[in-house]
């Protein structure tokens, strides 16, 4: 057999998997299973190569604040909490099934990428733009860690989609999703305001903004909107607005010329997410200098619509840090990139043959069975190198703390208390899954001493240990614990806790 063969036979199925995505009776359908294919592998692939590391603090983080379900919290608004809530209700907490969750996220992005591409690309060209968004890390290796910034890939998308529809056709019913999305973008991280002002910048530079605003599609919006944001607001001010607090204190309050640099890199960093893509394209159409004007600011009104769409969002954000004194990061333009392909593929003179998108499928297809391969080698990799105790030894810890505590009552264990860091792991990994106590409202001492609670610390932090014991009654033992975890039968780095069991008061 020849070595090429192997080859040729990949090459056709890739042909036959092109034709099945550009054929209008069959692409829909295809699109569709083509990205529950995607989230199963990436999926996959995150619970092989993080295998050895155990949930990332924020994955555990949000899972602690599902189990306290609220309006707010103290760093962030609710969404990822609900949804974690809702998923957590049908499956069971699993590291699989939470990376299953992470990935559902850029799949529904990538599905609303090609709703909305139809409204500017023919077939070939929405295949193409699909698969390369599937070459930015954004959808897939970043969007593997589930929080507030993984849950807005589809809220943009969405959003995105619906704005553009009302404003195009003025229906009532896409200016009421418009208006429903955008108030669940807010739910989901306060960043998501960048992404509104720049649809209502888009809106209001568009030469058709007078048969926009004359209609009621726009006030359907904004009503609808503000509808479904009032609810938090009032938590915001019932609680000081503490989230935004929160902010300042770790991003405000910088010298410009920090927020400058800062600025620099969100655009310079945010560009290096998008190269691949970008250097496909660029090399595939070779553009003139009216071309790449084309693509960046069309003169047909739908197009610069589009485009006014795209930079508004992805650039108020450096104009807002530089006025603020916040410094921001390139990982926040995360759910920016749902109309990159429209700006990078619509203009008429950029040409896809059959041939190019059988490449940019190949590439699409190779890079996560690629990773899948290598993911045994990752987790291996990540072993050695020692990854944070708290989250690899969660699931150890919190089966010997859930141990001592039941040696002492029958009684779920309702709270867990300490370190945030090892506590919400523990929560996350725990059978009888338990609230947490850090970073979570305050509870009612008497229902506190009625549950009881376990109190956990790393031994050599202190000041931990001795809050833990203020907590505890007198004669509560502090128990020593040391952990290590194997894998693959491999002594990982030992780590010593400091734990204190509180058993139930009648």
């Amino acid at each position: 057999m020849s070595v090429f063969q192997p080859l040729q036979a990949v090459s056709r199925a890739v042909g036959r998997y092109r034709d099945a995505l550009t054929d209008p009776a069959r692409a829909d359908r295809a699109v569709l299973i083509s990205l529950v294919v995607y989230a199963a592998v990436w999926a996959i692939y995150g619970t092989i190569a993080k295998g050895s590391q155990g949930l990332h603090y924020d994955m555990a983080e949000v899972i602690a604040w599902s189990r306290d379900l609220g309006l707010g919290y103290f760093k962030h608004p609710p969404l990822a909490a609900w949804v974690a809530w809702l998923w957590f209700s049908a499956l069971p907490v699993t590291e699989w099934s939470y990376y299953l969750l992470a990935m559902t996220m850029p799949a529904i992005a990538l599905w609303f990428v090609w709703l909305v591409s139809a409204d500017y690309l023919n077939l070939e060209k929405r295949v193409a733009g699909v698969a390369l968004l599937t070459l930015v890390p954004f959808f897939n290796f970043h969007a593997l860690k589930f929080n507030v910034n993984t849950v807005l890939i589809p809220l943009w998308a969405m959003t995105t989609f619906w704005f553009l529809r009302s404003f195009e056709t003025r229906r009532g019913i896409d200016a009421l999703l418009a208006g429903v999305m955008a108030a669940a973008c807010m739910y989901g991280k306060y960043w998501s305001i960048f992404l509104l002002a720049g649809l209502a910048v888009a809106a209001l530079i568009d030469a058709r903004r007078g048969v926009y605003f004359r209609s009621a599609a726009p006030w359907i919006t904004m009503a609808v909107g503000a509808a479904a944001l009032a609810p938090h607001l009032i938590w915001l001010v019932q609680h000081d607005f503490v989230p935004f607090s929160y902010a300042m204190s770790i991003h405000g309050a910088k010298p410009f010329g920090n927020t400058a640099i800062a600025a620099l890199g969100y655009l310079g960093g945010s560009l290096g997410y998008i190269a691949v893509p970008l250097v496909i394209v660029l090399v595939a159409a070779w553009p003139s200098r009216a071309m790449l004007a084309d693509m960046i600011w069309p003169r047909e009104p739908k197009r610069r619509l589009a485009a006014a769409s795209f930079w508004g969002p992805f650039l108020l954000p450096i104009a807002g840090a530089l006025a603020s004194g916040i410094e921001i990061t390139s990982l926040w333009s995360m759910p920016a990139w749902t109309l990159l392909p429209v700006l990078l593929l619509s203009p008429d003179t950029v040409t896809l043959r059959a041939t190019d998108t059988r490449r940019i499928l190949m590439a699409a297809v190779a890079v996560p069975l690629a990773m899948l391969i290598v993911a045994p080698a990752i987790a291996v990799i990540v072993h050695r190198s020692g990854p944070p105790p708290a989250a690899a030894q969660g699931r150890l810890l919190a089966m010997q703390i859930e141990q001592m505590w039941h040696q002492q009552t029958p009684l779920p264990l309702h709270f867990v208390g300490g370190d945030p860091e090892i506590v919400y792991s523990v929560v996350a990994y725990a059978y009888d899954k338990p609230r947490a106590l850090p970073g979570l409202p305050a509870h009612d001492p008497k229902e506190l001493a009625k549950a009881g609670m376990a109190l956990v610390c790393f031994a050599e932090d202190a000041n931990c240990a001795g809050a833990a014991r203020a907590q505890a009654p007198p004669d509560s033992p502090v128990i020593s614990s040391e952990i290590w975890r194997p894998y693959l039968g491999m002594p990982g780095k030992p780590q010593r806790y400091a734990i204190v069991i509180v058993p139930p008061r009648p």
